[in-house]
């Protein structure tokens, strides 16, 4: 069992930045695919980014390429999301994931999750 805890959450101005972390319990993390998803009040959870185990390869959507950049450090069992130039529309609860069939863009493909951070863009 992977347990995973977002952190970094917050208030943020349009055209701010924050940076979200994501700690997990388990030893062989480097084992598992990371990745963020991100649900708006009444919305579906969405794909934010993804990133293999080795960090070698992400994926992002459409909406944050080019803004969020997602990283991981084996070492400290963390994964990050590194968000730019953020928007209001960037309002929502992100969640952190973790997938043993490592890089996926659904919601589906991962195993464990963590129980979210809450960002707030202001306009």
């Amino acid at each position: 069992q992977v347990q995973l805890v977002e952190s970094g959450g917050g208030l943020v101005q349009a055209g701010g930045s924050l940076r979200l972390s994501c700690a997990a319990s388990e030893r062989t993390f480097s084992n598992y695919g990371m990745g963020w998803f991100r649900q708006a009040p009444g919305k579906e959870r969405e794909f934010v980014a993804a990133i293999s185990w080795s960090g070698g390869n992400t994926y992002y959507a459409d909406s944050v390429k080019g803004r969020f950049t997602i990283s991981r450090d084996n070492a400290k069992n963390t994964v990050y999301l590194q968000m730019n130039s953020l928007k209001p529309e960037d309002t929502a609860v992100y969640y952190c994931a973790a997938a043993q069939t490592g890089l996926v863009r659904y919601k589906e493909d991962y195993d464990y999750w963590g129980q979210g951070t809450q960002v707030t863009v202001s306009s």
